[in-house]
């Protein structure tokens, strides 16, 4: 299965009064079934903490997947 990852587009964009996300835009071919990009999603999901923010079906049925995940800034206490 050939996925093209587009990268993170884009990056660290902070939502006013959410914090700040990291995005991540997938582009999934009309050959990938559902259940294929359902298990790819979930694996995002499960392992990178990735959530799904976004599905945008472009014509010939590409699907453009938008995922981001909380930026955990840690603060310094001493």
């Amino acid at each position: 299965m050939m996925v093209d990852l587009r990268g993170t587009v884009p990056a660290n964009v902070p939502a006013p009064g959410l914090g700040e996300y990291e995005w991540r835009v997938l582009v999934l071919p009309p050959r990938i079934s559902r259940a294929e990009a359902r298990d790819l999603l979930v694996g995002h999901a499960e392992y990178g903490g990735w959530e799904l923010a976004r599905v945008r079906v472009l014509t010939g049925g590409t699907r453009q997947v938008w995922l981001r995940r909380r930026i955990i800034r840690v603060v310094r206490t001493a």
